[in-house]
């Protein structure tokens, strides 16, 4: 199984030297994949959808000079590719965690602090299910003349990864406060907040058939659903991030997890995409009407703490040295995929806060000198995002066995 796994994806087995961590590079790449849909989504009009379609791509492409059709190929490309790219990796990471979890590691890991890495699978699933759904909605004609009896399937599908999710957190925090085996003084770092994540990404998950779908029962049921999960992780990552936080004032960063600092980005931006599609659900299905002021107050407030929390991070990571070593040094951590989900997170909520926040208000005229400049700032986020995941695949997936191994003995 594992030559054939190898033969599909490309990549070798890790055996003993594989993590859940891992289960981050598939995440990075389906978050990047969201991230070229997002510029279709912004750019390309659709009137009468509430997401970009095939449909709509098409007309734009049917009037569009060679350079307009050129910068579509260019995001379709994107979604594809990161799309394929989020798949394979996925089939790797569950080959290779199915037979992480025959091993004496996973009963190992599941009695430390790490055992939260284990959530990374139910979050990368909901990712999975994202990826699909807008891979399906750019690429297959006609597909949303149908999309009122695709969204219980989606709901259903987002519903039994919370469940795996909520099963994941009940063991993992369950142990840990019957047995009082969790070591508050190695946790020194945000790492723990991977489950609000998990949870977050379910919740915003559910939120899109309430944003989008006509039918008020769907669009009831799909809201409390969302409310559940994005509680869950509004509440647990306020306890997490207190706890992670008192610990690193006392004892210090633990440098390996470093780039945990960032974590609080890709949450804000679920919770604040959220709200968002919570908010035009209740317009839609329930008559509160949802204006365009309070769209900017969401997107800002969340983008505003995005911004005060990547600056911390930048300067915290700088200090420690965690670029220098893990990025361009002779040390090599999966853990370095948690700097691709950042990029993602400040990316997409930033276009939000835009074209929700500051184009629909009139503070931003689109097209304008300046919402180009805005547009570059964000598109240099994309970009580095997108080479930091390729340096990391080189240094962790492509890297011969023998340097990884004697890299991991190293640090």
């Amino acid at each position: 199984m594992s030559q054939l796994i190898g033969r599909l994806t490309g990549l070798r087995a890790m055996g003993e030297r594989y993590t859940p961590t891992y289960f981050l590079a598939a995440l990075g790449n389906g978050g990047t994949a969201i991230t070229f849909f997002i510029w279709l989504n912004f750019l390309v009009p659709h009137p009468n959808t509430p997401i970009v379609t095939f449909d709509s791509i098409a007309a734009l492409w049917s009037k569009s000079d060679l350079i307009g059709q050129l910068l579509l190929l260019l995001a379709l490309s994107g979604v594809a590719i990161f799309a394929l790219r989020h798949i394979q990796l996925l089939i790797w990471n569950l080959a290779e965690y199915s037979r992480f979890r025959r091993s004496g590691a996973y009963l190992q890991l599941r009695e430390t602090n790490g055992a939260v890495m284990l959530m990374a699978l139910p979050l990368t699933l909901a990712m999975t299910i994202n990826v699909l759904f807008v891979s399906g909605a750019v690429f297959v004609p006609g597909l949303w003349n149908v999309v009122e009896y695709l969204f219980p399937f989606a709901m259903m599908a987002f519903v039994a990864v919370g469940v795996l999710a909520l099963r994941t957190f009940a063991d993992i925090f369950g142990r840990a406060v019957a047995n009082g085996h969790f070591d508050c003084a190695r946790n020194n770092n945000l790492t723990q907040l991977l489950a609000a994540f998990a949870f977050a990404m379910v919740g915003v998950g559910l939120a899109a058939p309430a944003a989008m779908s006509k039918i008020k029962l769907t669009i009831g049921v799909a809201m409390l659903g969302s409310i559940f999960f994005t509680t869950a992780a509004i509440v647990l990552g306020l306890v997490l991030l207190v706890l992670g936080v008192r610990a690193m004032l006392t004892n210090g960063l633990a440098v390996e997890a470093g780039p945990s600092l960032w974590m609080p980005i890709p949450l804000m931006t679920l919770i604040g995409i959220a709200f968002l599609r919570l908010s035009h659900g209740l317009h839609t299905g329930f008559e509160l009407h949802i204006e365009a002021p309070h769209r900017l107050l969401i997107t800002a407030v969340f983008f505003s703490l995005q911004i005060l929390t990547g600056l911390f991070g930048w300067s915290v990571l700088r200090r420690v040295g965690y670029f220098r070593t893990y990025l361009n040094g002779p040390s090599r951590s999966p853990g370095s995929y948690g700097l691709i989900c950042p990029a993602v997170g400040l990316f997409v909520l930033g276009m939000f806060f835009l074209h929700v926040g500051l184009v629909q208000n009139g503070l931003v005229e689109k097209f304008s000198p300046i919402y180009f400049v805005l547009l570059a700032a964000l598109a240099a986020v994309q970009g580095l995002g997108i080479v930091t995941m390729f340096r990391l695949d080189r240094r962790l997936l492509s890297a011969p066995a023998k340097a990884l191994a004697e890299a991991e003995s190293a640090a």
